[in-house]
């Protein structure tokens, strides 16, 4: 509500340089996470190879970066306080950006809110450091360092008290300060990165060494490293090239999928983004694998000539704009499912941990012996002949293809059926455990999918055709997809400036509402820049057509029909993982068979 009387004109001031530097705090520098992020940056860019972060009580009352970069002469260090002065851009190009920072406010800004010490040296030079405290900067003066740059911050926010309020606990701000670190360990897998918190109880809270050898390798380091071991041991890589988009990074496998998203990393030329536009691309390529309540792990990289992407858009430089954002859209989509269909039937090795882990016993009650033991009945004494029919199996021998050697066969020879649900194989390394409803259920769906792709969707016409009425910008948005809708089924044509006939559906959906089908689709691209809903519609339909057309739990198989079926699995894509994103099948190695047995 205005508050200004109605005939009192309001005066236009020039604000100080000092609130100049607050207000641009309060863009750069939400918490000290943000200001963590513009220092180590900072180092980045002057080629430190060991970066250390020092941090107290969150970084609330202590933030110190230690770098080995090139340093900050000493004549340069009361402009290197000044706004908008930096030495990573002349101002001529503001597309042709290939540092992490360019515009110059990171240091007055944090010199306007804190306490802020920075000192540096050149090679050839002395040591000098230069302190602000609330905007106020003292003179240059002598320092004892060796090389490099030290940049000490204190009691962030002292000069605007009321953005403490607004910050969260310690241990938040330190979690916060974390994820900060590994992002940008991530983006850099050759440079060295510590973290230590110095509060009352000093300690190592993350620390990363330097790898070495080839880039794809030394990020498999890093990844491991940062994320787990077991990211990597279940994650793709992914190298493909599009028209001057190099994308490269590893994804995880479908059934090593997360009940959140927060195991999602993207940067872009280097730089941790959080863009809706990439993240919608991650989404669609793994909406065929995994259900709406399960998330991809992924560390995704996009290379390309700087002025292809505009950095500039963002206070925080975290979102950017592609010149072409549909084709690094499509670069994500093809090029994970590429890799993903490149993996074949291979599943994620947590699943095998899982079962193992369920097989272990766990002595939870004082033993009990055999005299202490109540009757089980009938059954305790039944032998194998008299087996409960609940309890159904069977034993095959083994065939063996004639072309084929057992150790050629990644999914084995099936020895036996249980429950008339599960087929147990034998491979070179131990045994493979296949439910055999949701495998077969898998590999129809595959099928279906291709014809489909080949002969298209049928689209049925409808006898009068909807009219929805839109906003101009809707209408707009989505005549763009049109051509992308058409060969889903879906025909669209503009009626006015405000409106769009609905004149063709997809025939396998039969009846559908199309006013709700059109406002979902819009809703995705408000949201991602992109829309799946038809065609997620679509294949939920075949979903459903390959569940009632594949084996059946409970039926019976011969073992020529579970090796075909094994087989199929190996040449399929995809066919580690049925139509929700479980698991079809569980390899366990005979190394941890043994171990459960007390055999190693």
């Amino acid at each position: 509500m205005n508050t200004h009387a109605p005939n009192i004109r309001p005066v236009i001031r020039q604000l100080d340089e000092a609130a100049i530097n607050r207000i641009a705090a309060g863009e750069v520098v939400e918490r000290p996470a943000s200001a963590v992020k513009e220092l180590v940056e900072n180092a980045i860019d002057a080629g430190a190879r060991r970066i250390s972060i020092d941090v107290a009580d969150g970084g609330k009352t202590l933030i110190r970066v230690t770098d080995d970069g090139c340093g900050i002469a000493a004549d340069d260090l009361p402009l290197a306080l000044s706004r908008h002065a930096t030495s990573k851009i002349d101002g001529s190009d503001l597309l042709n950006i290939h540092t992490f920072g360019f515009r110059g406010e990171a240091l007055p800004s944090l010199g306007a809110v804190g306490r802020l010490t920075i000192a540096s040296r050149v090679p050839g030079a002395e040591a000098a450091e230069i302190s602000v405290s609330g905007g106020t900067t003292g003179p240059v003066k002598p320092a004892a360092l060796n090389a490099g740059t030290v940049i000490t911050l204190r009691d962030l926010f002292y000069a605007t008290p009321a953005r403490l309020k607004f910050l969260r606990t310690d241990r938040a701000e330190a979690q916060a300060i974390t994820d900060v670190i590994k992002r940008l360990a991530m983006a850099e897998p050759y440079v060295r990165f510590e973290l230590r918190d110095v509060s009352n109880d000093p300690r190592r809270v993350f620390c990363v060494e330097a790898e070495i050898g080839d880039p794809m390798v030394a990020l498999r380091a890093r990844l491991s490293n940062v994320l787990g071991a077991e990211f990597a041991e279940n994650s793709i890589a992914i190298d493909t090239v599009r028209e001057g988009l190099h994308l490269t990074g590893y994804a995880a496998l479908p059934t090593y999928s997360r009940g959140a998203a927060v195991a999602q990393f993207l940067y872009v030329n280097g730089r941790p983004v959080k863009d809706k536009l990439l993240i919608g691309a991650l989404r669609a390529a793994y909406f065929d694998f995994l259900s709406r309540d399960r998330h991809p792990a992924a560390a995704l990289f996009i290379d390309c000539d700087p002025e292809l992407v505009d950095v500039n858009v963002h206070p925080a430089k975290s979102e950017v704009r592609f010149r072409d954002p549909g084709l690094a859209r499509g670069l994500i989509v093809s090029g994970l499912r590429h890799a993903l269909a490149e993996a074949g039937h291979r599943a994620s090795t947590t699943v095998a941990g899982a079962t193992l882990g369920a097989m272990r016993p766990e002595q939870v009650e004082p033993r009990v012996y055999q005299m202490d033991r109540p009757s089980l009945g009938p059954r305790a004494t039944s032998g194998f002949a008299e087996m409960n029919a609940a309890f159904s199996g069977q034993v095959v021998e083994p065939v063996y293809e004639s072309e084929a050697a057992p150790e050629d066969l990644p999914l084995g020879v099936a020895r036996g059926q249980v429950h008339e649900n599960y087929i147990v194989a034998q491979t070179q390394t131990g045994m493979v455990i296949v439910d055999q409803h949701a495998a077969h259920e898998r590999l129809v769906y595959e099928k279906l999918k291709h014809q489909m792709a080949e002969n298209g969707v049928a689209a049925q016409a409808l006898l009068i055709p909807e009219i929805v009425s839109l906003s101009s910008a809707e209408c707009a948005r989505l005549m763009d997809v049109a051509e992308d809708l058409s060969r889903l089924g879906l025909g669209i044509e503009p009626f006015g400036g405000d409106a769009i006939a609905v004149r063709e559906t997809p025939a396998i959906l039969g009846e559908v509402n199309a006013k709700a089908m059109i406002h979902d689709i819009l809703d995705e691209l408000a949201d991602l820049g992109s829309s799946q809903s038809v065609q997620a519609r679509i294949e939920a339909i075949l979903s459903r057509v390959a569940c009632h057309g594949s084996i059946r739990s409970g039926r019976r198989m011969r073992g020529e029909e579970m090796n075909a079926l094994l087989r199929e699995m190996e040449a399929t894509p995809h066919s580690g993982q049925c139509n929700h994103g479980r698991p079809t099948y569980v390899e366990l190695k005979l190394a941890d068979i043994e171990r459960l047995f007390g055999r190693t």
